[in-house]
């Protein structure tokens, strides 16, 4: 193979590593968002409980609030990965498309540049998320609290 088809190839595996990077990223974005529904279930769940006290239900809703909030940081951190991967898949076929139709460099690394940023847009959303459960664990926390000191275990 002539030097420049394998310089090519090598250049196109670049992206293609970077879509295997952003599908791990994906599946763990997925896997959290699962996660959150199945909180905001379990919350709803305790939330309909008769024996749930006022303040409970207070918390509770200010928990719902918080879990929203972060569902929805989680999917635009997916969104944003999804067009990462697209990004890095046509800097692929840019790539390697390069021996049949000429293709400008600069086309070819702002494909990749595109990526690249929006893979940093969706670790800025993810990190907002991991910020958002601490508001939630708080909520939960100083409940658990409260209840201890006024020695209620009704709850």
């Amino acid at each position: 193979m002539p030097g420049d088809v394998l310089q090519r190839i090598a250049s196109a595996v670049t992206p293609a590593v970077m879509v295997s990077a952003c599908g791990l990223i994906a599946l763990g974005l997925i896997n959290l968002a699962q996660v959150l529904s199945l909180r905001l279930r379990e919350v709803a769940r305790e939330f309909r409980s008769p024996s749930v006290t006022e303040r409970r239900r207070d918390n509770l809703r200010a928990q719902v609030a918080i879990l929203g909030r972060r569902h929805q940081t989680v999917t635009r951190a997916l969104f944003l990965d999804y067009g990462a991967i697209l990004a890095f898949a046509v800097t692929s076929l840019l790539f390697l498309g390069h021996g049949i139709f000429p293709v400008p460099h600069a086309v070819e690394a702002s494909a990749f540049l595109i990526g690249v940023l929006l893979l940093c847009g969706s670790a800025v959303f993810g990190i907002l998320a991991v910020h958002l459960n601490g508001g939630a664990l708080r909520l939960e926390q100083e409940d658990i609290l409260v209840q201890e000191e006024s020695g209620d275990e009704t709850d």
